[in-house]
């Protein structure tokens, strides 16, 4: 245990002289009732909330953070009925603790982080009063994959491209052995919720349950058995431990394959509809609650804004594809409004024939782009860059291809071992897909996903994970899925988007930034699919659109290819990819909500707040120190730190 200038090294013995004087630290007083110190209540928390989420205690590298939560990485969370309760009781002592806290003891950074508790904490015991768990597939069907995956990242490197101790590789077996009961459990809950009426939607069972349930069933019966042997070479207990592997991987291969059979013969039994809407009240609870927005900032207010800033973005984005098309001498109508998008559409078809030819040219396209990107930022002194900065971009696991397109997954900041990595969906030989990814497209999301975005983000804060409140370090519910309270998605996408317009902003000797203006059509079209998002989200989630109203609406304002899902268009590569595009990413929407508008409202906020500090700074204001300001408030919503960097930026 850990309090303010004391330190009891673990197994040691607490004398009740030493206890006299302990208590009174971490309580607060010494007679009467006792008021608990902020500081031993975070902790408490912060552990008990890694212990209670073991996944989400490897990705941020928990067990480099307290020897508490070492035994964490061979664990999964325990979803019985007895794990929930007993969760949910810790959740509410910490509350009554937290309600005790002396508010006049708290300096500004902590008084943040106890509204950061409160509403994490809120949103836990919520979700369980609504019984989400019940419907949660896709939360029980990738934590295993997800422990196991983010276990190998963070491996010690021991050269050779040999990965990973003795240690290491014992959690990870242990991890896979406790698949087969997590399940168990997972289906005894589901099958609760389906007696119930509390129903998944179909899709989700579909996509994220039956097929992901396969696709994890050859991940953990051959592939993490295959990786381990390579991981291992000359290791003197390969064998052993591959053979180990092995035999746990086909018992969790076997519990897969037994879900996937459950939720098939669930479906049958389903009656038809959509069933994934969180509500309108719902929804805007989330809103205020979870990311932290002025409550007038409701569903409403966002559907209708959503549709200013399409129209906004498709003006922009008319405005960048007329200049590459006078630079080509491309004769095109721009006579009217609904001319001038399909002019657009013609000139990003055009650009599309510059595509890399396989995936292996793609991939290698991606890299070098982003290292391009990395060169830009030093030369211009954007950023203070180590000068061993990488980064890797690797395939996306089948597992998590029915989501993603592009992903990034940090690596965690409570160890030094591990390196983040940017995920990027092979085109399988699609020629849509590589049209979609042609060279003019590339550097936009490598902004995004690698540098200056999520990339170079999370890096910056890793260093300072040590002085950044652990607490902002959670995601709760889970670090990805439709059980997430997406909290640290207002910073994350909201940095990941403003970078891409970072870097198409001018600096000395770049007027246009870094992007070609055939780059810049795609920055724009980036702008453009989050400002759509909104209103599909907030459409989707409050009745307001219907899945395939979003469909055919994203395939219309997003992709300006309104015939994209029409059964007579699907022998165009171009159009099949789009609407495929489409259809993958409403589903996303579909069972992530509020997930999808927190990219345009994060960057919102971001540049609201740096025009506000560069108001009150003037000729003083220095990009660079607002960036590093900002980034070092932690993934929390710019709602609760705002004030703080206002108060900072004024030199209080």
């Amino acid at each position: 245990m850990t309090g303010p200038g004391l330190n009891i090294a673990r197994g040691a013995t607490a004398t009740p002289a030493i206890l006299a004087v302990l208590v009174p630290l971490l309580w607060g007083c010494t007679s009467g009732e006792t008021r608990p110190v902020w500081s031993a209540v975070r902790e408490r928390y912060f552990i008990g909330a890694l212990k209670r989420d073991p996944v989400t205690c490897t990705y941020l590298g928990g067990d480099g953070y307290s020897p508490e939560l070492a035994d964490a990485n061979a664990r999964l969370p325990d979803v019985t009925s007895a794990g929930r309760a007993e969760a949910t009781a810790f959740y509410r002592s910490v509350l009554d603790d937290l309600e005790r806290v002396d508010p006049a003891t708290l300096g500004p950074d902590d008084a943040i982080d106890r509204e950061v508790v409160r509403a994490q904490i809120g949103f836990l015991i919520h979700q369980q009063e609504r019984r989400y768990h019940e419907r949660a597939v896709d939360t029980y069907v990738v934590a295993p994959f997800r422990g196991v995956d983010w276990q190998i990242q963070q491996m010690a490197d021991l050269g050779r491209g040999r990965y990973g101790t003795p240690e290491e590789w014992d959690a990870v077996e242990r991890r896979v052995g406790a698949v087969p009961a997590f399940l168990r459990a997972a289906e005894e809950t589901l099958r609760a919720g389906i007696a119930a009426g509390n129903l998944p939607d179909a899709r989700m069972i579909r996509e994220d349950g039956i097929q992901a349930s396969r696709d994890n069933a050859t991940y953990f019966r051959k592939t993490l058995a295959d990786l381990a042997s390579g991981y291992l070479e000359g290791q003197p207990a390969r064998d052993r431990t591959v053979a180990l592997l092995r035999q746990a991987g086909d018992g969790a291969a076997v519990a897969f394959e037994a879900f996937a059979a459950f939720l098939e013969q669930a479906a049958r039994s389903m009656p038809p509809g959509d069933r994934y809407a969180a509500g309108e009240a719902e929804y805007d609870w989330r809103l205020v609650h979870c990311l932290r927005l002025d409550p007038a900032q409701n569903a409403a207010v966002l559907f209708d804004y959503g549709r200013t800033q399409v129209d906004q973005a498709h003006d922009l984005l008319i405005a960048a594809a007329r200049r590459v098309a006078e630079r080509r001498s491309l004769r095109l109508d721009w006579s009217g409004r609904a001319a001038a998008l399909r002019s657009a559409r013609r000139v990003m078809d055009e650009l599309s024939r510059d595509h890399p030819k396989n995936d292996a040219e793609m991939f290698r396209v991606y890299r070098a782009k982003a290292l391009d990107l990395v060169d830009y930022a030093r030369r211009h002194g954007m950023f203070d860059l180590p000068s061993d900065y990488r980064l890797e971009i690797v395939e996306t696991p089948p597992v998590l291809g029915s989501t993603i397109d592009a992903a990034y997954y940090p690596a965690p900041p409570f160890k030094s071992t591990g390196i983040g990595r940017f995920y990027l969906s092979p085109s399988h030989g699609d020629l849509g897909v590589l049209k979609e990814n042609n060279l003019h497209a590339v550097a936009d999301l490598c902004a995004h996903e690698g540098f200056p975005g999520h990339d170079w983000h999370y890096q910056f804060m890793r260093t300072r994970s040590r002085t950044i409140g652990n607490v902002r370090w959670l995601t709760v519910g889970e670090v990805e899925g439709s059980s997430s309270m997406w909290s640290d998605s207002m910073a994350a996408e909201g940095w990941a988007l403003y970078a891409e317009q970072l870097m198409a902003e001018p600096q000395a000797g770049a007027p246009d930034g870094f992007y070609t203006p055939e780059e810049r059509i795609y920055q724009v079209k980036g702008q453009l699919l989050r400002a759509a998002r909104i209103r599909i989200d907030t459409g989707l989630h409050t009745g307001r659109m219907s899945f395939e109203e979003a469909v055919a609406y994203y395939a219309a304002n997003v992709d300006l290819l309104p015939d994209a899902c029409d059964p007579r268009a699907q022998g165009d590569p171009v159009r099949k990819a789009a609407c495929t595009t489409a259809r993958r990413a409403i589903y996303r929407y579909s069972k992530w909500p509020t997930q999808a508008i927190t990219y345009h409202l994060g960057k919102r906020d971001i540049l609201e707040l740096r025009d506000q500090v560069a108001r009150i700074q003037g000729d003083h204001f220095s990009q660079k120190a607002f960036h590093e300001r900002f980034l070092a408030a932690g993934t929390i919503p710019a709602g609760y730190v705002r004030a703080r960097l206002i108060e900072a930026a004024r030199g209080r």
